[in-house]
């Protein structure tokens, strides 16, 4: 049995901090940063918070929930605990598929609008919902759905 360490750590900000103001910028971040943490399995769906300052650069990541093939469990108080402690201005949520197929199921759309509520009530923005595979994404924002 695999145990995790669980620890808030604000990262230094810094001009080379990536810039996640596009779905794509996000899902280069998912492919060079989230693939290489130690709790990621390819083959179960990962949720993950990346929190944002005001210029839309990344100050650090949390892990919402590891799920099962083809489903993830993600709650508000679970993905909006890290921004808040860090101060973060706003939020991108992602998580995978890993059957390959990006479209969102129904219980997708209901956890985007679920997120996108708790945001405007703590004043941290959603700013997009990414659902990422290997070769491409799906962009709640660029869908018009954020």
């Amino acid at each position: 049995m695999k145990t995790y360490e669980i620890r808030v750590q604000r990262l230094n900000e810094t001009p080379d901090a990536p810039k996640l103001d596009a779905p794509e910028a996000a899902f280069r971040y998912w492919q060079s940063v989230i693939t290489t943490m130690p709790w990621y399995i390819p083959d179960r769906e990962i949720c993950v918070a990346i929190t944002l300052n005001t210029r839309l650069r990344v100050t650090g990541h949390s892990l919402v929930s590891i799920g099962t093939l083809n489903e993830s469990l993600a709650h508000c108080r679970d993905t909006f605990r890290t921004a808040c402690v860090l101060n973060a201005f706003a939020v991108v949520l992602m998580h995978c598929h890993p059957s390959g197929d990006v479209q969102p199921s129904e219980a997708d759309h209901r956890l985007t609008r679920r997120m996108v509520e708790a945001g405007n009530l703590l004043q941290i923005a959603l700013l997009d919902h990414v659902i990422v595979s290997a070769e491409k994404w799906f962009s709640f924002k660029e869908a018009g759905l954020v």
